[in-house]
């Protein structure tokens, strides 16, 4: 019978993704700011609020790039927005 192999690493995309970040930091790939949380269900909808009405999509490209459930009902996810407001 016939081994079926478990998912890959995720170790390899993790460091390309961030190469590819480092490199592009100047032009399209750095152009947006991004801040990660790791909160409670409710929290995070309120933190994702938040964002939404402290930059408004329609005029900083404002969006949840990001996240996941982790154990305990909690959410990590990544905020990204344009730097304008800077």
């Amino acid at each position: 019978m016939a081994r079926v192999p478990g998912p890959p690493p995720l170790d390899g995309l993790k460091r390309r993704i961030a190469r590819h970040r480092a490199e592009n930091a100047g032009g399209a790939g750095g152009q947006f700011v991004r801040e990660t949380y790791c909160l409670a269900r409710a929290e995070a909808r309120e933190k994702a609020r938040e964002w939404f009405d402290s930059f408004p999509k329609a005029a900083y490209w404002t969006a949840v790039e990001s996240w996941r459930p982790i154990d305990g009902d909690r959410i990590e996810f990544t905020m990204r927005r344009l730097p304008s407001a800077d």
